[in-house]
């Protein structure tokens, strides 16, 4: 049943507001999954903080057209088509990429990503998936900062417990002259 215009304006909308607040989007060709496998795609995109959705093309190009840069995607845009909005780039690439591996499937097929600007094609999907999520650099940078702070600790603990043994020695000699 076809949507009135009330309807695709809502959904335009809808999609327009996904579009602004995620700073990441993902196409992908989900053609082929049987009820089961889209299932469980959409429970492991969810369980990774993903909304997941299946939209039409002709709102979808229009939503990307009003927000703009979203340009070179658009040509992604053909075929059944379902959109990943997420504002962790990496988290989508690796859904897929174990959802295709454990499965032992060649669809979902991405198609394409918008992250903060720059376009990724259908052939990046392993570069994409290898990135670090933001917890893991916050983590790798906090892990840097500390490094030389505990290597200062430790030191001075070692300086410490030197000079008390020392001290306890020149004491004992003492004590024993």
């Amino acid at each position: 049943m076809p949507l009135t215009k009330a309807q695709k304006s809502e959904a335009l909308d809808a999609i327009s507001d996904q579009l602004g607040e995620a700073n990441t989007v993902y196409l992908t060709d989900y053609q082929g999954l049987t009820v089961e496998q889209a299932t469980g795609l959409r429970r492991a995109f969810r369980e990774a903080d993903v909304q997941f959705k299946v939209l039409k093309n002709t709102l979808l190009r229009r939503a990307m057209e009003n927000q703009g840069g979203f340009d070179d995607l658009i040509d992604q845009l053909h075929g059944p088509t379902a959109v990943a909005f997420t504002n962790d780039p990496a988290g989508p690439a690796k859904v897929l990429k174990k959802f295709l591996d454990d499965n032992n499937l060649e669809v979902p097929r991405f198609k394409g990503a918008y992250i903060d600007g720059s376009v990724y094609g259908e052939d990046q999907l392993d570069v994409l998936a290898s990135l670090k999520s933001r917890d893991e650099l916050l983590a790798d940078i906090l892990g840097l900062l500390m490094a030389p702070i505990t290597n200062v600790a430790s030191a001075l603990g070692a300086q410490g417990a030197g000079l008390a043994s020392v001290i306890q020695q020149i004491s004992e000699k003492e004590e024993e002259a």
